[in-house]
């Protein structure tokens, strides 16, 4: 099964690429109409675009999974039940590509309900408490974006289509359009995971590393900007997506200085993916979705690279995620290492990698650009923050001594997965040149001083400085010196957001549910129906048994008594 599965993938990604090519150079698209259903004046029409952009992305999306399958059979080789887990993966890949592919609301809303069900089996696919809950937070955060777009599909029904293609360009003005725009931007939100909806992307992290590889670093999490780079046009003059420049620009900043305070790898990388995504949002806000888009690209590549890395890591440590056990791994898995450290320098944007073709260029048209200086400080100071906790993860994990035992025997490279990470390893040095030639028809015009042109040096420099600071200081001494433990408390957690999107949520509800037990249903109902009757009736005859026993005159009147009812009963009848 796996190796049917890669095979079939990489075929696939080979036909994507040269199909795409020939695309670019023709400059065509494809726009193609099959009828499911004709039914006298109804048909069911399944509509597909294949254009540059569809296609390339197509391709990307494969050749992760082909990736990722070929390394599963090596990492999920303990599993018993495997071909489930390809065929979920499988299942993810095929939602993944209907999403890509459709010009069609109603498609692309299958496509992105079908990522959130297979995500969530996914993600519950270790079957514990922990993964039940992550699996929970995760399918009802992204519950919130599939209604705003089934309420998308509701209002398009006042154009008498679904297939926005057609009239993306004449939709700017009417207010329809303002509240259709809204809420495609807070279901890209959701799925994408900035602020309000963050917590969700570092609880799926119970995941499989594989799931973690492909799902929640390439694919899925970046369905969000993608919806929001097909629609772009329409949304450019919103409001609303001022606001998001705001959100996502805050979203690259808390998961920079969160994951700063991790010490669980699987969440670093996380959170670092989370940053990256603040970004493609950002500069996709600003109006620049070519940018995004590539942006997209070259950060799924590097980063399931990096995740296939960990999940090798994580292996070879017996199962430990923490990074405080690690150390000197470059000893003993040399071309693992060689992987994590060149997808943590693209990821950093060290010069002439993937990803200093894209971060180069969104930092130089945000310089170029005429926002005010928040913004400005936020790009660079996330910037300088991926490089502080890339620097730090790499003291952690290469430079530092090996922390779990005085003993030990670890394993040797697994050649599966070397070879696997290896694909990816190629295109993560490539792939960012090989698109900047490749998908933009014009270049940039930026014209800058020097001091602004080398800040994203600059900025690199100082973040690697200070992680190497950081790294070599005891646990807590930046705590004593820079603030006190409830604000690196609130730093660390994420500025509470798990915390406010679970039990926040959840406390006021729970607690009219305690109140209502205990006031309604242990309370006035007990009281007015079976429990009050039982003690009216028990003290009656707690009472009467009293009088009978102690005084046995009014016992024997009793008699008396009901003997002279049932006579006056006796003569009323007759």
């Amino acid at each position: 099964m796996c190796f049917i599965s890669f095979f079939f993938l990489f075929f696939f990604k080979m036909m994507n690429f040269f199909f795409m090519i020939y695309f670019i150079m023709k400059n065509m698209v494809f726009f193609l109409e099959w009828e499911v259903i004709s039914f006298n004046s109804m048909s069911i029409v399944m509509s597909i675009l294949l254009d540059w952009m569809s296609l390339l992305f197509m391709m990307f999306v494969s050749m992760i999974s082909s990736s990722v399958i070929y390394y599963s059979k090596s990492y999920m080789s303990s599993e018993l039940n495997l071909n489930r887990f390809i065929i979920l993966v499988l299942l993810f890949l095929f939602s993944m590509i209907l999403l890509i592919i459709s010009p069609n609301m109603i498609s692309i809303f299958l496509g992105w309900d079908g990522l959130g069900l297979v995500s969530y089996c996914l993600v519950i696919y270790y079957q514990n408490i922990k993964s039940y809950n992550a699996g929970m937070l995760t399918a009802l955060s992204n519950r919130i974006g599939d209604v705003m777009i089934l309420m998308v599909i509701s209002w398009m029904m006042n154009y008498g289509s679904w297939n926005y293609v057609f009239f993306l360009n004449f939709m700017n003005n009417d207010y329809m359009m303002q509240i259709i725009g809204s809420l495609l931007i807070i279901a890209a939100m959701t799925k994408s995971a900035q602020i309000p909806f963050s917590s969700w992307l570092p609880a799926a992290m119970a995941a499989p590393t594989p799931v973690s590889a492909l799902v929640h670093s390439s694919t899925l999490v970046t369905a969000g900007v993608y919806l929001l780079i097909r629609f772009n046009m329409m949304l450019v003059d919103m409001f609303f997506l001022k606001f998001l420049l705001l959100l996502s620009g805050l979203t690259m900043f808390m998961a920079g200085v969160s994951a700063n305070y991790e010490f669980d790898l699987k969440k670093i990388i996380a959170l670092s993916t989370l940053s990256q995504l603040g970004l493609m949002m950002s500069i996709l806000s600003m109006g620049m979705p070519d940018l995004a888009f590539f942006h997209l690209l070259t950060h799924a590549m590097f980063k399931a690279l990096l995740f296939m890395c960990a999940g090798v890591v994580i292996h070879m440590m017996n199962d430990i995620q923490d990074i405080r056990y690690m150390g000197g791994i470059s000893f003993y898995i040399p071309l693992t290492s060689l992987c994590l450290n060149i997808s943590n320098l693209a990821l950093c944007g060290l010069p002439f990698l993937a990803g200093f073709y894209s971060k180069d260029l969104i930092l130089e048209m945000v310089s170029m650009s005429n926002l005010n200086l928040m913004i400005f400080f936020l790009y660079y100071f996330s910037t300088g923050l991926t490089m502080f906790y890339t620097i730090r993860l790499l003291f952690y994990l290469m430079i530092n001594d090996y922390n779990l035992m005085v003993i030990y025997n670890l394993y040797d490279e697994d050649y599966i997965m070397v070879k696997s990470m290896f694909m990816l390893l190629f295109m993560s040095l490539v792939v960012g040149s090989l698109l900047s030639w490749m998908i933009f028809s014009y270049p940039y015009m930026i014209y800058l001083p020097m001091s602004l042109k080398m800040m994203v040096i600059y900025v690199m420099l100082f973040g690697l400085l200070m992680g190497y600071l950081i790294s070599n200081m005891k646990i807590y001494s930046i705590n004593k010196f820079l603030m006190t433990y409830n604000l690196s408390n609130f730093l660390c957690l994420m500025w509470f957001m798990p915390m406010l999107s679970t039990y926040g949520l959840n406390i006021y509800f729970l607690k009219i549910g305690q109140n209502l037990l205990k006031n309604v249903d242990m309370g006035w109902s007990e009281l007015n129906s079976g429990q009050g009757m039982f003690c009216i009736l028990k003290n009656y005859s707690v009472f009467y048994n009293f009088y009978q026993i102690n005084n046995f005159k009014i016992y024997l009147f009793s008699f008396f008594f009901w003997m002279l009812i049932f006579y006056l009963l006796f003569m009323l009848l007759m």
